[in-house]
């Protein structure tokens, strides 16, 4: 009952943050804060949260501030390294690179996990999410220059590495052991 009483509550909460949301852009979209675009977005945000709801996204891990800065801190290193990279390939004369889609199956199964390593992947230049099979937790990615970036499994690592920071900043224990047993086990 009271395990019931909670999740109701905690739907409630995720319910009315996403109506904010709504209202505010809402209101950032009109440009003027009256009472009649308050009401406006209160009316519109409560039919898309009635008429189109979505599934709720469960997040059973905890938010590590330091692991969070190191993965930021990585993230704008490789998004440094990619743009130089990609700026290179754009201007080197010759044939075009060798690309490749390759699979990617991730270790953490939750859509959280999905979702966020797919984004960072697609906002690294040289790299997009072409695909993902949710079912399965596998994300196709294509690559641009191949051979300069350092091959299939390099690529496929990087975006392991990605997984692994994101688990580490907001996973739980078990997805944490799950991105940990994985690295030590590879040779």
């Amino acid at each position: 009952m009271r395990r019931r009483l909670r999740s109701r509550l905690g739907r409630w909460r995720d319910q009315g943050i996403a109506l904010g949301w709504l209202v505010s852009i809402w209101i950032l979209l009109w440009g003027d804060v009256t009472w009649g675009n308050l009401l406006g977005g209160l009316l519109v945000g409560g039919a898309v949260l009635v008429f189109f709801p979505l599934p709720p996204v469960t997040f059973g891990g905890r938010l590590r501030v330091g692991a969070l800065l190191t993965m930021g801190a990585a993230f704008a290193v490789d998004l440094v390294r990619a743009s130089l990279h990609v700026a290179a390939v754009a201007v080197r004369p010759g044939p075009p690179p060798r690309s490749a889609i390759m699979a990617v199956p991730l270790r953490v199964h939750t859509d959280l996990n999905l979702a966020l390593t797919a984004e960072v992947i697609s906002l690294v230049p040289g790299t997009l999410i072409i695909d993902v099979d949710r079912e399965a937790a596998i994300l196709y990615v294509h690559v641009l220059d191949l051979d300069g970036t350092g091959g299939i499994e390099a690529n496929r690592e990087r975006v392991l590495a990605v997984e692994r920071g994101i688990v580490r900043a907001v996973g739980s224990a078990t997805e944490l052991n799950l991105v940990t047993a994985d690295r030590e086990s590879a040779p």
